[in-house]
């Protein structure tokens, strides 16, 4: 991007009222060319707190991709998404619905970790992005989509649910069945539209006080995109 552009953005960021990540995209290049300009977004204010952006990982041209919310604690500290608790939940059930060899690419809506420190010692308690901060960082999951282009694209939670599928979007209205791939990803550079297919949050399994039916239906929800990838 244009250096004064830059500087620009970057005021606005550091003084809360730039929420877009447009002008921090880059004009060409793959996958690595936009995971390098990622690094340094200050699209939002949410960069200020966070240790680093955690990116999308994954090969291009990856079959299936997977959207969560945005990275916890430990993909914050790691810069990988989905390397946690639910993350290692996440993968089990990929395993068990018969999707463990598939090469999938990893992501989430928002690429800065947002949280609220707790009242004593060092854990960082997980905060919701607003709707600004998701409309904000949108410009690189829209780039990220365009060149993975996934045959079977999951969307786990609400959070993801809505920024693709809009505002209206409730998880359990529409989880487990296949859905027409959303513009502007409707029409992708593989012969076959891909399609999207809704599921709840590994985290939400965490939370649950019937974990292992919660589980269950995750894997559920899962096998559906395995039948697809067959």
């Amino acid at each position: 991007m244009d250096a004064d552009a830059c500087a620009e953005a970057d005021s606005a960021a550091d003084s809360g009222q730039g929420y877009d990540a447009t002008p921090y995209l880059p004009s060409r290049g793959g996958l690595p060319a936009l995971r390098r300009a990622a690094a340094g977004c200050h699209g939002c204010p949410l960069f200020l707190d966070a240790t680093q952006t955690v990116f999308g990982t994954g090969p291009a041209g990856a079959r299936l991709m997977l959207v969560g919310e945005q990275p916890g604690d430990q993909e914050d500290v790691k810069g990988e998404p989905f390397v946690g608790p639910a993350g290692q939940l996440l993968r089990r059930a990929l395993e068990e619905a018969g999707l463990g060899d598939e090469k999938a690419y990893f992501t989430n809506v928002v690429k800065h970790f947002k949280f609220t420190p707790a009242p004593r010692g060092k854990r960082r308690i997980h905060k919701s992005p607003s709707l600004r901060e998701m409309t904000a960082c949108r410009p690189w999951l829209v780039e990220e989509l365009k060149r993975v282009a996934p045959e079977v694209l999951v969307v786990l939670g609400g959070t993801a649910g809505k920024a693709l599928l809009g505002s209206s979007f409730r998880v359990g209205e529409r989880r487990g069945v296949l859905l027409p791939m959303p513009d502007p990803f409707a029409e992708q550079r593989r012969a076959a539209p891909g399609r999207l297919l809704a599921t709840v949050h590994p985290s939400a399994v965490l939370r649950a006080d019937d974990r292992e039916a919660a589980f269950r239906g995750l894997v559920a929800d899962l096998s559906v995109a395995a039948r697809v990838l067959q």
